[in-house]
């Protein structure tokens, strides 16, 4: 492996106020709480990180509609048959809720033998009988929909956990029936996911859909600054050469509950014998000393003679099951030292607890940003005595002299879109309005040394709902109720879609001669133009610029806080770093915003993070493909010459000194070339 080269690295503190676990007279922690709020909705999304309670939030809202709202049963929809156990009876009167919550052995069809058609007649069965709740994997519930028809589900209470599983793609099964089961209005649905956004970039709902939803979040900074325990978290990437499995401990830490996730066979990371990586694994950890014959688990001595538990999860023989059955054994979930590392491939991702895990280590670029989220969010468990926790990706360096050269690069790009989304998904909420003289400073916000400046663009922040407040000069808002609704809950959705777009984040870091207004106003505004087509000019713009801030402001905060070399984030940081950058410039402005680079940060990092030559080498191998300017690029760039002419009172000039006014102007002459060229064609 070569020397350790992180690329980009966050490094987040959070205030650690307890107020995540805080529960009300009822028994419900904050999120519950407000979930609980919203329980007459008849179509409700619940948007909550891991570990945040959302299993029972639904099972408070399932007891109101079976016993309130006059729903005949609860069907719970899980993606596979281990997140089942999430949904197992709860005792809530305990904590002050006013019935339990209790699924009959029978109904529970995760945990039943045989195949799926045994299942959906079970299923069929719970329909005609007289009991209230059932719990299903998501194939399951597919299957009873095409044999029953969407009628048989009236008046019925449909949960799906893992939302993101599902798309607006007319490939998707579970996604066209939930569209016919909204279509027809007689169920009620509750959706719930830790990540609203698939690694596809295609929508999870239609945008028709997704407006029917009263939707609920919680963030990862409500949720991780209002643990007990867990203070900071990390997240690394890690460049190296040659077989990973080398040298695995320059990044594991044999004294940290980890969870390793190894590379599918097919990835270009593995070695194609997956078992000999589990033993060169528990070779470099110490001496292997037997199997323990209770749990299967493998234990093996370090050097300094500790004992190591080490669960097998790549193994698929008869051995496996015991582990994983130890691993979900309810009597050990409060046993810290039940298992100290745990090795899987495919295994222990979404819905896996363990709330000891310090460390998830994934070898190898995963297939979606959704993946990565759910993975980082096997080690944000809080747990007694956890004050840090951490995620690393070892990704292989891409080497342009090799013959998969794409495909390295493509992960490399895929890891720091990963990155840049994590930042996001961290940041606490943005709330942007135009900066007028009307404005005013609103109660709950701070707006650091000073206050409220009438003068100025001002950055407050709410610590209590975790809200940035920023004024921006020039910031068009959004008129409509789906485009308000859009910058309220969506942006992040917006900006997955655009780090992963391999045009845009290939310029963005690699493209010399880029004008940032090409990403920020050309390619952002074809991805808002794609998914939101509903929408009229002014709010496609709007929802345009609140996505652009949000990705640009986040990372000129990250370029203040890595300046002095530490890495560190105090959990005021990026706060600070917003700030530090609206004072830093004359006007905080729309314009200022789309002429910055939104991957220039992600870039600076990875300059020092990778081989200077392999850096270059790379850098030419995406430079000899960039494309010439399409009609299509053309036809956007002279819609924004039009406004830059209502603005002016002039068009772009070729010669102009400001690249992105040459750049529309460009534009403009590429359509009068292509008109002149037809209209030649057709003398």
């Amino acid at each position: 492996m070569s020397e350790q080269r992180p690329i980009p690295s966050v490094s987040v503190t959070y205030a650690r106020t307890g107020v995540s676990a805080r529960a009300n007279e009822l028994g419900m922690r904050p999120m519950q709480e407000r979930a609980y709020a919203r329980r007459g909705e008849q179509y409700l999304l619940i948007k909550s990180p891991p570990a945040s309670g959302k299993s029972r939030a639904l099972m408070f809202i399932a007891l109101d509609k079976l016993a309130n709202q006059g729903v005949k049963q609860a069907i719970i929809v899980v993606p596979e048959k281990t997140i089942g156990s999430s949904f197992g009876d709860e005792p809530l009167t305990q904590h002050g809720f006013w019935a339990d919550w209790t699924v009959a052995p029978r109904w529970n069809l995760c945990n039943a033998p045989g195949g799926e058609q045994g299942k959906v007649g079970a299923l069929g069965e719970f329909l005609t009988s007289g009991d209230k709740v059932l719990v299903c994997t998501h194939a399951t519930f597919r299957f009873a929909v095409e044999r029953f028809g969407i009628e048989a589900f009236d008046d019925r209470l449909i949960a799906v956990d893992e939302f993101h599983h599902v798309s607006a793609s007319e490939d998707s099964r579970l996604g066209t029936q939930l569209t016919a089961l909204i279509g027809r209005g007689k169920v009620h649905l509750v959706a719930m996911t830790g990540s609203y956004f698939r690694g596809d970039a295609m929508p999870v709902l239609t945008p028709q859909d997704e407006a029917r939803f009263e939707t609920v979040t919680y963030t990862y900074y409500e949720q991780l600054s209002g643990y007990r325990w867990l203070k900071t978290l990390d997240i690394g990437y890690y460049f190296y050469s040659g077989a990973y499995v080398g040298d695995i401990l320059k990044v594991l830490n044999p004294a940290e509950k980890t969870i390793i996730h190894i590379p599918h066979v097919m990835s270009r990371e593995s070695t194609k014998q997956k078992h000999l990586e589990v033993e060169f694994i528990l070779d470099a950890l110490g001496d292997w000393q037997g199997t323990d014959p209770a749990t299967g688990f493998q234990l093996v001595r370090t050097a300094d003679g500790r004992m190591l538990r080490i669960a097998d999860l790549v193994d698929d023989g008869p051995v496996r099951d015991k582990v994983a059955a130890a691993l979900k054994d309810p009597a050990q979930k409060n046993n810290r030292d039940h298992v100290d590392i745990i090795i899987a491939l495919g295994m222990a991702k979404e819905g896996f607890d363990w709330i000891w895990c310090e460390h998830a280590l994934t070898v190898g670029y995963r297939a979606s940003l959704t993946e990565i989220v759910q993975i980082i969010g096997r080690a944000t468990r809080d747990a007694p005595g956890k004050s840090r926790a951490r995620f690393t990706n070892l990704i292989a360096e891409p080497d342009a002299a090799e013959g998969a050269v794409t495909e390295a690069i493509n992960d490399t790009l895929k890891a720091i879109a990963a990155s840049l989304l994590m930042e996001q998904v961290l940041a606490p909420r943005f709330e942007f309005r135009p900066k007028t003289p009307q404005n005013t400073a609103e109660p709950g916000f701070d707006y650091g040394e000073g206050g409220y400046d009438p003068a100025r663009c001002n950055v407050g922040f709410n610590e209590e709902s975790g809200k940035f407040q920023i004024e921006i000069k020039g910031l068009s808002e959004p008129k409509s109720p789906e485009a308000n609704r859009i910058c309220s809950e969506d942006l992040n959705d917006l900006i997955t879609a655009f780090v992963q777009d391999k045009p845009s984040i290939e310029r963005g870091l690699f493209d010399e001669e880029l004008v940032p207004e090409e990403l920020t106003q050309l390619r952002m505004g074809k991805i808002v133009r794609d998914r939101y087509p509903e929408l009229d000019e002014s709010d496609q713009e709007a929802v345009r610029q609140h996505a652009i801030a949000a990705l640009t402001l986040t990372q000129q905060a990250k370029k203040t806080l890595v300046g002095d070399g530490t890495g560190t984030r105090e959990n005021t940081a990026l706060i600070d770093g917003v700030r530090k950058f609206a004072l830093s410039v004359r006007e905080l402005d729309i314009d200022l915003i789309d002429s910055i680079n939104p991957f220039g940060e992600a870039y600076s990092i990875l300059s020092k993070a990778m081989d200077e030559q392999r850096l270059k080498d790379v850098a030419a191998v995406i430079t000899a493909r960039r494309s010439t300017l399409t009609p299509d690029e053309a036809r956007d760039l002279a819609r924004r010459a039009v406004q830059f002419k209502e603005d002016r009172g002039r068009l772009p000039a070729l010669t102009a000194q400001d690249p992105w006014e040459r750049r529309m102007a460009e534009g403009v002459e590429f359509l009068r070339r292509m008109k002149r060229e037809a209209a030649r064609g057709q003398e």
